[in-house]
């Protein structure tokens, strides 16, 4: 008798792990821009943006000063809008000009890359930066462009079809990273990351 599929999510990375692997990340950061000049960091939404400000705060921790730290609000530049013409429009937060920057984008889950492309067509409408650089939590692999992460914080093999989900206290009330076989109801809009539709939430 055949046993039944596996169910239950695996936990990846705990609080602790989190934070730690936040402050890895951000003097990665700091280590490969010599210091914190010129860096304005901006998350992605949802997720990213939290990170964003873990990532900022921790900079500033070692540097000493402030870092400037934003939102860059992708929604009119996905190439899943037709699919989803009522998706709410944000607005994206820029604390400085993005003109000359070391733009450090941050998101949570690394999948198909076309978040990022989209953010990367969102950015250069706002200005031209010295320079980007993606900051990830997680790489899953899985990529449909030729999109690599400067910084990841957790290199997570996976299958296309398992469901990477990123939980955060600031958006969800805890903090944690899972992993856990995908369903054909797709997305649970809690920070998982699949291979169907590019909607919030997933990739």
């Amino acid at each position: 008798m055949a046993e039944p599929a596996a169910t239950a999510s695996r936990l990846v990375l705990d609080a602790d792990q989190i934070a730690r692997t936040c402050a890895r990340m951000a003097h990665q950061v700091l280590e490969a821009n010599r210091g914190a000049e010129g860096l304005l960091v901006l998350g992605i939404p949802t997720r990213g943006v939290p990170l964003a400000e873990r990532l900022a705060r921790a900079m500033a921790d070692v540097e000493g000063v402030a870092i400037p730290v934003g939102a860059l609000d992708i929604t009119l530049y996905r190439d899943d809008l037709r699919r989803h013409p009522t998706r709410a429009v944000g607005r994206s937060r820029l604390p400085v000009s993005v003109d000359d920057a070391v733009v450090v984008l941050v998101d949570d889950v690394l999948f198909s890359g076309r978040t990022v492309r989209a953010a990367l067509d969102a950015l250069g409408d706002l200005g031209r930066p010295r320079a980007v650089r993606l900051a990830v939590l997680v790489d899953r692999g899985h990529r449909e462009l030729p999109i690599r992460a400067d910084h990841v914080g957790k290199n997570l093999p996976t299958r296309a079809d398992e469901r990477v989900s990123v939980r955060l206290e600031e958006t969800d009330g805890v903090n944690e990273v899972t992993i856990s076989p995908g369903t054909d109801g797709g997305a649970d809009g809690a920070g998982a990351h699949l291979s169907t539709p590019d909607d919030e939430g997933t990739r």
